[in-house]
């Protein structure tokens, strides 16, 4: 049986406290052999009745990153408008993603007609394959964090405009957009917690319901 020392425990911890949402990048380049290892490393997500049912598309032309943009900025502008007050000046201030700066752009969609798992598992919580998708999201996220990349995920935007952008088929639904680069700035607490957005919850088990 493999086992883990408390080094390797420590680093892991240390590695969870330190996976931040970024917004800020450098314009540096991300070589196309360590993405290639990232989304390699993410194939190894546990999937519901082993369907590995994300789909991660690289977003590169401009004009298909600009219609993303458009999407981001009329429904930013959306929920500017759904706030009042001290509220709506805290969110105004806010920077919610990375879509200007970072030199990579993943678009993850969950294949729902896919037939891989023949079905195991699905069948009465058939929302388990995007469930799944998250799972790819967060390993790749650690992966990435690991070598030193930082990744922002941004979900203020339409999904069908973003599949229509990416051109993938259209019973492929949208999980996640993902900004992926060299972080201009690394903290450890989270980016709206050093606004005054919102605090994290400290650490304990007060989530866990018995």
């Amino acid at each position: 049986m493999t086992s883990f020392d408390d080094r390797f425990r420590d680093d892991l911890e240390r590695l969870i406290r330190w996976r931040r949402d970024v917004r800020k990048f450098r314009s540096d380049a991300v070589d196309p052999g360590l993405l290639s290892y990232l989304l390699g490393l993410a194939d190894h997500a546990p999937s519901v009745g082993l369907s590995q049912p994300w789909r991660f598309v690289e977003i590169c032309d401009t004009a298909r990153r600009d219609r993303v943009i458009a999407s981001f900025e009329r429904c930013n502008a959306d929920a500017l408008a759904a706030y009042d007050g001290s509220a709506r000046t805290d969110y105004a201030r806010l920077k919610l993603e990375g879509l200007h700066e970072a030199p990579v752009h993943l678009a993850v969609f969950a294949d729902e007609v896919t037939e891989k798992g023949r079905g195991l598992g699905r069948r009465t919580m058939p929302e388990m394959l995007r469930y799944s998708v998250v799972t790819a999201v967060h390993t790749f996220w650690l992966a990435a964090r690991a070598s030193g990349l930082g990744v922002g995920w941004v979900s203020i935007l339409e999904p069908d405009d973003v599949r229509l952008a990416a051109d993938v088929p259209s019973d492929w639904q949208l999980v996640a957009y993902l900004c992926v680069g060299w972080p201009l700035e690394e903290a450890e607490t989270p980016e709206l917690e050093r606004s005054g957005w919102e605090s994290r919850a400290s650490d304990g088990p007060e989530h866990l319901v018995r």
